[in-house]
């Protein structure tokens, strides 16, 4: 799956090959946790190195273009370094996938990392066979027995820990055994970037009644007045401030970005100001409601519960002591006394009854009498 240099003829498992290229592909995975707010699918990039079959996961929203240079950047930083050839599948924010050049966005990309982009051709499985693995040990290992409850932090953290596990995989190189791990620890893998791609975020989130967004495991204040409002949450990688942009193009609050999944409040003082002013202004000094009033029904809330009940013993078919007003069952009758007078018998000893006996009795001539007689 390594390839040399134009002109050169070694051979993928020579030394001089190693780090030469990365493969990556992307996978949806089915039925996430509702928590998460992704829909249908989740979607995971997975980045292998090629030689020595190292590779690392990271979740991620969507398959748009700040969301893989993102997942993308994460996997790159996660293995330790840049090679020279990047492999992808045929995505279209890679490529047209009609011919499968790399296309003028990512272009920028690769020149950012100082890679070499290219495209994995049509039917060619065999070309990115190592992130296939991956991506079968990955859902087979990790996705298929993933929680309800579980987080997206705690996801990744999972899926980093089982990437770290398979390191110690074992492997024979010349005749002599090794691990993934050493093996990907001697390949020459260039430095990564300082900062990150600089692409942009524009995800649409909903504001909540106390005037706060959501995003990325932390909340935004805006201004009060925009409850139930959707509003455009824009964040460029690599830099340390988002912006929120009302649907008509208008920033309504900047603030500094919190860690992802550090469950903060984020809070500008201008937006505290104005929501405390909104709220001493809706605070009232008025007489207060009287409680413990004695209000009873009136003759039209009578009249009115009447015709509801009699519409709904209408509609059941039923009287107040639950019996059916028609139907066979309607004229059915009872009568337990012969059951009494049966229970009432077997409560006592049966006594003797002289006129049976007597008539059981045998004749005088017709008693036995022995052979000695």
């Amino acid at each position: 799956m390594l390839e040399p240099r134009c002109g050169e003829t070694r051979s993928p498992g020579s030394e001089g090959a190693a780090a030469r290229q990365r493969a990556a592909a992307t996978r949806q995975l089915p039925d996430p946790p509702t928590g998460w707010g992704v829909g249908r699918h989740a979607h995971l990039l997975v980045g292998a190195l090629a030689h020595s079959g190292r590779w690392r996961g990271v979740l991620a929203e969507a398959e748009d273009f700040p969301h893989l240079i993102e997942a993308m950047d994460a996997v790159v930083r996660r293995l330790g370094g840049v090679t020279r050839v990047w492999r992808f599948d045929r995505m279209a924010t890679v490529c047209y996938p009609s011919s499968g050049r790399i296309n003028t966005t990512f272009a920028q990309v690769a020149k950012h990392y100082g890679v070499r982009s290219v495209t994995c051709p049509p039917r060619r499985g065999n070309r990115k066979g190592v992130v296939e693995k991956a991506n079968h040990s990955a859902a087979q290992r990790w996705w298929r027995t993933l929680g309800d409850e579980v987080t997206v932090e705690h996801a990744q953290a999972g899926l980093d820990r089982l990437a770290t596990a398979m390191d110690r995989r074992r492997r024979v190189r010349d005749g002599h055994r090794t691990t993934v791990g050493e093996l990907a620890a001697a390949e020459q893998l260039h430095p990564t970037p300082r900062v990150a791609f600089p692409a942009e975020f524009d995800v649409l989130r909903l504001v909540s009644p106390q005037a706060l967004v959501s995003f990325r495991g932390n909340t935004y204040s805006v201004p009060p007045g925009l409850g139930g409002a959707q509003v455009h949450v824009r964040h460029r990688l690599s830099a340390d401030e988002l912006r929120i942009v009302t649907v008509r193009g208008a920033t309504v609050a900047i603030h500094h970005r919190a860690p992802d999944g550090a469950n903060r409040v984020v809070r500008d003082a201008g937006h505290v100001i104005a929501l405390e002013r909104a709220a001493m202004t809706a605070f009232s000094t008025s007489k207060p409601c009287t409680h413990k009033t004695r209000r009873p029904p009136s003759a039209a809330a009578l009249a009115e519960a009447e015709r509801l009940q009699q519409h709904a013993a209408t509609s059941q078919g039923l009287f107040h002591h639950g019996l059916p007003a028609t139907g066979p069952a309607a004229h059915v009758v009872i009568d337990l006394s012969t059951y009494a007078a049966t229970a009432a018998r077997l409560d006592r000893a049966p006594t003797p009854d002289p006129v049976l006996d007597s008539a059981h009795e045998p004749a005088p001539g017709l008693l036995p009498t022995s052979k000695e007689d």
